[in-house]
Order: structure tokens, then sequence, then C-alpha cells
């Protein structure tokens, strides 16, 4: 027959339970924890798309140096156009030098012909239109409003070279307003 257990030796045997199941649950959990690592995962660092990185930086810089620049007089949009490219320039830079340590590698420079051809699929001519003259200089397309220079968009070629792939893409940013 067995004895009954006394209330001391039941809080033993409680504990001896407990450390038995996690001894047995260690390897468990660290085949968890390992199971979903490896070393060349990158969705960690949050950086997978090089391209859309590309398009979110020249947008936010083609905004910013349009805003500045907008409202010179129509006579001086070489001059206007010369100093919206000043701005956006250190962005230009900043993005070339961004990834080069991990092994991305950016190419930017303005885009001529696209900058004329969205500039004669936009602007439109005749009698009728509500805005004066468009032109495209050196990759940005400017138009007369009142006498006055206003931005409307720049055109880049970029190129991005990682370790596994390369892309090749020309974008047109419009500028808000």
């Amino acid at each position: 027959m067995s004895r009954p257990v006394a209330p001391g030796e039941r809080a033993q045997l409680v504990l001896v339970s407990a450390a038995v199941v996690a001894v047995a649950l260690a390897p468990v959990v660290m085949a968890y924890v390992q199971l979903g690592y490896h070393a060349d995962v990158t969705a960690s660092e949050g950086y997978d798309a090089p391209a859309e990185n590309a398009d979110r930086l020249l947008t936010r810089a083609v905004h910013d140096a349009a805003a500045g620049t907008t409202g010179a007089a129509w006579d001086e949009r070489d001059d206007a156009v010369a100093t919206m490219r000043s701005s956006v320039a250190p962005r230009l830079d900043a993005l070339r030098s961004s990834r080069v340590e991990s092994g991305t590698v950016y190419q930017v420079a303005y885009n001529e012909s696209a900058a004329d051809a969205w500039r004669r699929a936009n602007c439109p001519g005749g009698p009728d239109r509500q805005f004066g003259d468009c032109e495209a200089i050196d990759g940005v397309v400017v138009q007369e409003r009142a006498g006055e220079t206003h931005v409307l968009a720049a055109a880049f070629d970029v190129r991005i070279t990682t370790d596994g792939a390369e892309w090749s893409l020309t974008t047109v940013v419009q500028s808000v307003g």
C-alpha cells in the first residue's frame, strides 16, 4: 500500500516535476529561436527596395527645392533652374553615398530628353491654355505663370547596383503645386 504524501513532500514533488519539464523544453526553445535566423536576410534592416528608396528621396528633394525656387521672374528662369539644381545636389550626393558600405551604389543624373518629353505631354499649347510657356532646361521643366517661374517637374536617370542585382530607371518627379 502506498502511504499518503505529506504537504511538504508534495511541494518538493511539484518542484522536481517543473525542473524536469523545463529541462525537456530547453532544446525545443533553442530550436525555435534558431529556426528563423539567416545571416543573409535583409528584411530586418528595412532595406529591400532600393528603387523605391531612391524615388522617395528624389520626390522629397524636388518638392523642397521647387518650393524654394518657384516665384523667380520668368526672365530669370535659367538662374531659377540652376538654383533648384543646386538645392537638390546635396541630396543627390547623399543618395549616391548612402549605402556604399553595404554594397549598394546609386548613380543619379538629370535626364534632359525625359524632361522635354514630359513637357510636350503635360504642357498644353495653343490659345486656350491657362498658363504661359513651358520649357525643359537641364532636366527641369518650368512654366511661366503670371510672369513668374514655376518648377513643374524634374527628370532623372537612376542606376542602382547591388551585390545581387542591377536596376536602371528613368523617373520624372512632379513638384507639388
